[in-house]
């Protein structure tokens, strides 16, 4: 199940700065004016794992395979973006289908670096993007229910859906996310949700760009933005994506050292990454044989069967057993046959839940 991130923001923000930053590749066109993206990029990027690298040094395989995840950078958005103001809104549906939303928010300030307002405002900035996304959200839920008001002509049974669209089309017209819907715990919802792919139920990580001073420290900006997140349920990461992109060529040792002269000790896709697993509550497992030592993404509290189905569907179908070894003893170890020769391999039945960075061979007849 690999991750995907949408990032938003106003234009000229640092979106395609930190795009390029955050992807390590420069396929993101970044100038110092608005509308400088016309067209949204995308990027699969593997997710930086330091135990991937050590299960690899003992059993050697011939590849090493991280999870991914997809970024996803479009336009700037600006105020009347849903009515065809600016690029922006052309693509939205470009987010639609991703797990996570980076909304970039300037939080420095530079007379030559252009706002599209003028000066930098965070209060403003984020009303003025979350505002888009709710009447982007509106304008399809208004198309979705002129189809459920004809199509219930000729099937009652689609009532509940069309209430359901009504009552969350004055929720929206209020200004407020589908992420806040009060009715939210029902499979009703759920399944309306996932089929609407609203961009206001998505998880919402704020990518504070600051200058270099702004790495660390009071920022008059950041602490406007961290009250901002603190009532919505976000997370706030800091990124100045103008030295993260200059770093974008060298090698880890040397971009850590640079980043640790700053009091800095993750990178901005670190940042994202770790935040992104913890406000989905995603993890990874892993395999490891001769052939690869290879990195899985599943949600906290999967079952075995459920994490082997990741692998293949009828490594959950047929599931018969899995063998584990948790990371730290595999490493202790020096390896599977370490393990089962101390005793720690442990085998475990279908309702085991899996531990973040379990080492696992499953077993499994179809």
């Amino acid at each position: 199940m690999a991750l995907s991130i949408g990032i938003v923001g106003l234009p000229n923000v640092g979106k395609s700065t930190l795009f390029n930053a955050l992807t390590r590749a420069q396929n993101a066109d970044a100038a110092n004016y608005p509308f400088c993206t016309i067209e949204p990029n995308k990027a699969v990027v593997p997710v930086p794992d330091a135990r991937l690298y050590q299960l690899a040094e003992i059993v050697n395989p011939k590849k090493i395979e991280p999870a991914v995840i997809e970024f996803f950078d479009i336009a700037g958005l600006v105020k009347g973006a849903s009515k065809g103001e600016g690029l922006g809104n052309k693509f939205l549906g470009n987010i639609r289908q991703t797990s996570v939303i980076v909304h970039v928010v300037r939080c420095f300030e530079d007379e030559n670096v252009v706002h599209v307002d003028g000066a930098p405002d965070p209060a403003r900035d984020v009303e003025v993007i979350e505002t888009e996304l709710v009447l982007a959200d509106l304008e399809q839920l208004e198309r979705k229910i002129e189809r459920l008001e004809k199509q219930i002509k000729f099937d009652k049974k689609l009532q509940h859906t069309l209430d359901l669209g009504l009552k969350l089309r004055d929720f929206l017209n209020q200004g407020r996310p589908v992420s806040g819907f009060p009715e939210n715990d029902s499979d009703l919802f759920r399944d309306f949700v996932k089929e609407m792919c609203f961009i206001t139920s998505k998880k919402v990580i704020f990518a504070a760009n600051v200058d270099e001073d702004g790495l660390v420290g009071d920022n008059k900006y950041v602490n406007v933005l961290e009250d901002i997140a603190r009532q919505r349920g976000s997370d706030v990461v800091r990124i100045c994506a103008k030295i993260e992109e200059e770093m974008v060529d060298m090698s880890d040792q040397d971009r850590n050292e640079i980043l640790e002269s700053m009091g800095v000790h993750e990178c901005g896709l670190e940042k994202v990454i770790h935040k992104s697993y913890d406000s989905l509550g995603l993890m990874s497992y892993f395999t490891a044989g001769p052939k690869e030592v290879r990195a899985w993404t599943i949600q906290k509290g999967w079952t075995a069967p459920q994490a082997a189905g990741v692998i293949h569907t009828d490594f959950e179908r047929g599931f018969i057993r899995a063998e584990v070894i948790p990371y730290d003893t595999y490493i202790e170890c020096k390896g599977e046959s370490g393990a089962k020769a101390a005793g720690k391999l442990e085998v475990k039945g279908k309702n085991y839940v899996m531990n973040d960075g379990d080492v696992v061979h499953f077993l499994f007849n179809v």
